[in-house]
């Protein structure tokens, strides 16, 4: 059996769909657009559907442009293409102008789709008009004819003297005509002033009695016999020459429209293929005109496979502004909705109009809902909708319903929809429910999506404990004793029946003999809807709080993110700053110190000399006080700026491992700790939590006694500044400040700003490499630039380990290294630790104005 024949027919009609579709062909321009919208069934073939779809999405989005209209109101043209290729045939002037408008339209059309291609991503409206025929040159053969804004024959040489005879012989005759009815003798003989026309000849209207008075030729007699028509003799000849100038124009005429229609069968594939797009295209713009009307959208495609379908606050049309807005969240691997509730609440319009959308969605058609809507392609739709008692075939309610159950029950299969209205109702309610039960599970054995409305407390049950079922209710407004209309998803709901009884009219005391006769059974489950209605309202407000938290939070984090970019740039500016500022004082000091050793060396020393040295001196020191000062100050601020920002990150503990509090790794804020790193090869193969469980257990064990200072002495090679400049230690000034010779100059130097040249010495030295630090892990912080100068590659990899571990604890996305080029060892090595580095995303050198292959980027998971 064909599944498709369960689209169409009696279940279209149900559910309103041929109604919808009606509506739908008024927005159609044109008369063969709307019969096409007419004509458009539910279907399975998905390329059709989709094509459908596109092309009104992209109408939609061309009709809210401000692009000009594209579409217009062409006639009929169908019928004409019979005549095309037919020997002798001649097309009328009406026919040819259609074809002229029609041709005309397309071209207009075209021209609107490519004005708008750029602009609008409007690929399939594009595609579909690049294929239709170019019309253009069989409308200029018809407009040389006939005039393009009245579809008359124009005035052509080969009927201009002909047209003008005829305008000769009608004055000639008019004016004949006027001596009759001017003549005053003749009132008595006229019946009328005004000429008749008879047989297309102008006719005096003569009195019976006078009809002696005029001679001519009677054409007709009134009627009453009162009133003769008579052709004067002296214009019956003109008469004649007039009907015979007449048919000649309508002989060069009839012979223009029978070569113009021959000339244009050359042109008959075009028009009809043009035809069929134009009706594809004015459909589709049916379509979006009616999704404007109705605020709705095309729905998405939904593979049940790996999700549920979705609708999201759907509207029945026919319900217009009356209609409420129904949210329904089908729920994956559940495949039977079993909706509940009271009378009138609107279990059966959920249901219509669930099955209204999937009928339109697969015709192409738009829906009256919200985006994020989902649907599935059915094969087939089954339904039992409704009382259809048949008297004639002696049904019942009953078993007109068991007739449609059967069918649904021998013909679906896992793709099919079956929609089943109060299932288990027309019968005894405990044969009812059971029977209800047994088609659920056939229906369920055979994998079909259904949707069932029922008042039988046992389905209530079924949809509960099933796991392949899901319950649902319409809302109820147990103060006001009014339905809400909204869709509870989850739980099930209470009929109330016997308090919309009470609200009509029933006596008081017949509600209370039915409550007696409810069982204690009904009451615990009523307890249990209520009870599940206000978990389910609480759980809702908890998600809904929830969302708007995540919400926050992704909001802080991007705020973050950006304050973690700008005080990178800020630290680079500051850097470059310094380097400025180094670069511009040495070259003045040099400059300076150069004119004071050429003074002198001219003459013998003086004491103004002498004076002017020691001036120098003064102004250097000042100078070089001045820039330490404006330095400090500005790395205040950017450590002020680093603080407020761990201060924010701390509020983001949900936030992956951006945060984590000290007591999670059992260290205490504020001590000195010193932790040993583990070997770098240890973690090539680590994934990061096995990296960060790791770096937590080294926490925890016992600390080796670290070193406590490096060794300088007179004569060492060191690194100085930010930029490492190289030099030698002279003489320790005094504690903590070192004279050091870079170059041909002496300068002082604080110890806190110098590292060894080579491998530093410590006091009570050991052999393993200890990293320093001041303050818990907790306080620490990654390095947004991990310099590396002047370490040998084992101890630039273990500061490369830590930075990383940090980095991972912390949940730090990027940071630079600097390794400088050198002969591109230490290049080498720390690429190679990256590679193999399981939580590095990427990593790459810099820009060349920024370090190039002396400076790497990293990037992290």
């Amino acid at each position: 059996m064909n599944k498709d024949i369960f689209l169409q027919g009696q279940v279209a009609e149900d559910f309103d769909f041929y109604r919808i579709r009606e509506m739908i062909s008024h927005f159609a321009q044109s008369e063969e657009g709307r019969d096409q919208v007419l004509s458009r069934e539910s279907s399975t073939d998905k390329e059709k559907i989709d094509l459908y779809k596109n092309l009104g999405r992209q109408w939609h989005l061309y009709l809210n442009s401000d692009n000009p209209q594209a579409l217009f109101a062409w006639p009929p043209v169908k019928g004409i293409f019979p005549a095309f290729g037919v020997e002798g045939a001649a097309l009328n002037q009406e026919q040819i102008f259609a074809l002229g408008l029609f041709a005309t339209y397309v071209e207009k059309t075209r021209s609107a789709i490519n004005g708008a291609r750029s602009e609008l991503k409007i690929p399939d409206l594009a595609r579909t008009m690049d294929s239709i025929p170019f019309l253009g040159q069989a409308a200029d053969e018809i407009f040389k004819i006939l005039d393009i804004s009245t579809g008359e024959v124009k005035d052509l040489p080969v009927l201009r003297e002909i047209r003008s005879r005829i305008s000769s012989l009608k004055k000639e005759i008019e004016n004949a005509i006027r001596k009759y009815t001017s003549d005053t003798s003749l009132n008595q003989a006229l019946q009328s002033n005004v000429p008749a026309f008879r047989a297309d000849r102008e006719l005096l209207a003569v009195r019976a009695d006078h009809k002696s008075a005029i001679k001519g030729i009677v054409h007709e007699v009134s009627a009453t016999g009162q009133t003769l028509f008579i052709e004067p003799d002296e214009i019956v000849k003109s008469n004649n020459e007039l009907v015979e100038a007449e048919f000649r124009l309508q002989s060069e005429i009839n012979k223009i429209f029978r070569e113009l229609t021959e000339s244009l069968g050359k042109f008959k594939p075009e028009f009809i293929e043009a035809q069929k797009k134009m009706i594809l295209l004015d459909s589709a713009y049916a379509a979006a005109r009616w999704q404007n009307s109705i605020s709705g959208i095309f729905a998405e495609d939904c593979n049940m496979e790996k999700e549920p379908p979705f609708i999201s606050k759907a509207r029945h049309p026919l319900l217009g502004e009356k209609a409420v807005p129904v949210t329904i969240t089908f729920m994956h691997g559940k495949n039977i909705l079993v909706i509940t509730g009271p009378n009138t609440g609107g279990k059966t319009v959920t249901l219509k109009t669930i099955a209204l959308f999937a009928l339109l969605n697969q015709a192409g058609f738009p829906l009256p809902a919200e985006e994020g809507t989902r649907l599935p392609m059915f094969s087939s739709i089954f339904a039992d909708i409704g009382d259809e008692q048949s008297i004639d075939e002696s049904l019942s309610t009953f078993s007109s319903r068991m007739k449609k159950i059967a069918l649904a029950l021998n013909n679906a299969d896992g793709r099919s929809l079956v929609l089943l209205d109060e299932l288990g109702s027309g019968t005894d309610p405990l044969e009812g429910s059971a029977i209800a039960m047994a088609t659920l599970d056939l229906l369920l054995a055979k994998n079909s999506f259904v949707i069932a409305t029922t008042h039988h407390g046992v389905l209530k049950n079924y949809g509960y404990t099933n796991p392949k079922c899901i319950n649902a209710s319409v809302e109820f407004n147990t103060e006001t004793l009014r339905p809400t209309y909204n869709l509870l998803m989850g739980i099930p709901g209470e009929s109330h029946a016997l308090d919309i009884a009470l609200h009509s009219g029933l006596p008081e005391e017949a509600v209370k003999k039915a409550q007696n006769y409810i069982s204690t059974e009904q009451a615990d489950v009523s307890t249990l809807i209520k009870g599940l209605t206000a978990k389910h309202t609480e759980l809702d407000d908890l998600i809904r709080r929830q969302r708007i938290k995540e919400a926050d939070l992704q909001n802080k984090d991007l705020k973050i993110h950006n304050r973690e970019i700008k005080i990178i740039e800020r630290d680079i500016e500051l850097k470059e700053l310094e380097n400025k500022q180094s670069f511009a004082f040495l070259r003045e000091t040099r400059s300076q110190l150069e004119n004071l050793v050429r003074v002198l060396r001219e003459g013998e020393i003086t004491k103004e000399k002498t004076q002017g040295v020691k001036k120098f001196i003064s102004d250097l020191e000042e100078s070089i006080d001045l820039q330490k000062l404006e330095l400090e100050r500005k790395k205040k601020e950017l450590e002020e700026e680093i603080n407020k920002l761990k201060l924010e990150e701390e509020k983001i503990a949900e936030n992956g491992m951006r945060i984590k509090k000290a007591k999670e790794h059992g260290t205490t804020n504020g001590k000195k700790t010193r932790q040993r790193l583990s070997n770098s090869e240890a973690l090539k193969t680590a994934t990061v939590d096995e990296r960060q469980t790791e770096f937590a257990k080294r926490q925890k064990q016992p600390k080796k006694q670290a070193p406590t200072k490096i060794v300088y002495t007179e004569g060492m090679e060191v690194l100085c500044g930010a930029e490492k400049r190289k030099g030698t230690l002279v003489r320790l000034v005094k504690e903590g400040i070192w004279q050091v010779q870079i170059g041909f100059m002496k300068m002082e130097v604080p110890q806190r700003q110098m590292i060894p040249a080579e491998k530093p010495v410590y006091e009570n030295a050991r052999a393993d490499y200890f990293v320093e630090s001041t303050s818990s892990v907790e306080d620490e912080a990654p390095k947004f630039e991990l310099r590396l100068l002047g370490m040998r590659c084992e101890e630039a990899l273990r500061a490369l380990e830590h930075q990383l571990d940090l980095c991972a604890i912390k949940n730090f996305r990027n940071f630079s290294i600097v390794h400088g080029k050198g002969n591109g060892i230490l290049q080498q090595a720390v690429h190679d630790y990256l590679a193999h580095y399981p939580g590095v995303k990427d990593y790459h050198f810099a820009r060349p104005e920024e370090g190039g292959s002396g400076k790497t980027y990293v990037e992290l998971n």
